[in-house]
């Protein structure tokens, strides 16, 4: 200590030793003291990069969950949405035919009507109509299918009763159904059945034959429509198919291509 106050007062002479001895142990504590405290701040410093780099993970890992649980969802209602059209698809020739028969339309004769309507029907006796007939048979089907009569005349607003035939030829009972349109497709609106044995499943035993018959009438507001002015004649015709499983009959108003 000595020496090195001499060695200070040589370059110094105003230095006082007194003052040295006083301000040296401060100097050494505050030494001290910034050497052991700097791993503590090394140590501080470092605190807050682990935990944001917890807080970094944590939150890559909840926007990681959260895609996942948007995924799922749209996944959820693609499935749901893919289900829904399968089921439509099945569903949607019964309530296309449904349809057709409830207005008329692709040339289906209207359905669902009873006698009760006819009471209240005012004929219209000066538009006489002529209605024929027609029958067919599919491929697969081995029938004998006819009308008895090749046309009748009728006026909107009254009833008409027609009658088809139909035998089975062969030697083993044959299960048909049938299916039917209206020409033109604009007079299907107003041609409405009231018995017919459309879309019934008909059972003929070998060489059994039967009649048929369909019970209609025109109505009347047939008269009314300015596009059924030039009409005066309507076919009404009937194709038989064989009735197997899996079968599928066309949809009313629409030419059948047979495979």
């Amino acid at each position: 200590m000595l020496s090195s106050i001499a060695l200070i007062r040589v370059f110094c002479p105003s230095f006082s030793a007194r003052l040295f001895q006083t301000t040296c142990p401060v100097i050494v504590r505050t030494l001290h003291s910034s050497i052991c405290r700097r791993p503590q701040t090394l140590l501080q410093g470092r605190a807050p990069l682990r935990l944001q780099f917890r807080s970094k993970k944590s939150r890559v890992r909840l926007e990681e969950e959260e895609r996942k649980t948007r995924n799922r969802t749209v996944l959820t209602y693609i499935a749901a949405a893919g289900v829904g059209m399968i089921g439509l698809s099945y569903a949607a020739v019964p309530l296309y035919r449904l349809y057709c028969q409830a207005t008329g339309l692709g040339g289906t004769a209207v359905a669902g009507h009873d006698s009760s309507v006819v009471e209240h029907m005012s004929p219209v006796k000066e538009r006489v109509l002529k209605v024929t007939f027609n029958a067919d048979t599919h491929a697969s089907i081995q029938w004998n299918f006819r009308p008895q009569q090749s046309e009748i005349y009728v006026v909107p607003g009254e009833t008409a009763l027609a009658f088809y035939k139909a035998k089975n030829p062969t030697d083993k009972p044959i299960i048909g159904i049938s299916t039917y349109n209206v020409v033109p497709f604009e007079a299907g609106q107003y041609f409405n059945k009231i018995q017919c044995f459309c879309f019934e499943e008909q059972r003929l035993n070998p060489h059994e034959e039967v009649d048929m018959p369909v019970f209609f009438y025109i109505d009347p507001e047939f008269d009314s429509d300015p596009r059924m002015a030039r009409v005066n004649t309507i076919t009404l015709s009937y194709t038989f198919f064989e009735a197997k499983e899996g079968q599928r009959l066309p949809l009313p108003g629409y030419s059948y291509q047979p495979q």
